[in-house]
């Protein structure tokens, strides 16, 4: 059987998402997750970086534009929030290229879908 990594720090974000879900439900924008999912770390003294920027190696240089992270976690796992009808290939290969770039291995991509919390894992 294979070790599933970052089982602790995982489990605890996954519960700061419900705990979010569970009190806001559906329907709002990302930006208020974002906020919400802020102050449960906060209060349960989660080490987090907001909006984490990277930047892109290409060949001997650093190219000008970007990527930000939602969330750098534990500082090393990335969080992605959506609220969108449904997750797609787009959001995971976002994740992905977030987690090259971070040099992170575990990336939490989480749906506040209209009718549910949909999250998953992605590793790299």
């Amino acid at each position: 059987m294979s070790k599933i990594i970052y089982k602790d720090e995982s489990y605890a974000i996954v519960g700061v998402l419900f705990e979010v879900y569970n009190n806001l439900g559906s329907g709002f924008s990302e930006i208020v997750y974002k906020d919400a999912i802020e102050y449960e770390f906060k209060s349960l003294n989660i080490p987090f970086q907001r909006e984490k920027e990277f930047s892109v190696a290409y060949k001997d240089t650093l190219l000008k534009h970007k990527f930000y992270a939602d969330f750098v976690v534990f500082d090393k796992i990335i969080l992605e929030i959506k609220s969108t009808e449904n997750l797609n290939d787009k959001h995971t290969t976002q994740c992905i290229n977030y987690l090259k770039v971070s040099q992170c291995k575990l990336a939490i991509l989480a749906n506040f879908h209209k009718d549910l919390l949909d999250h998953k894992r992605i590793v790299l």
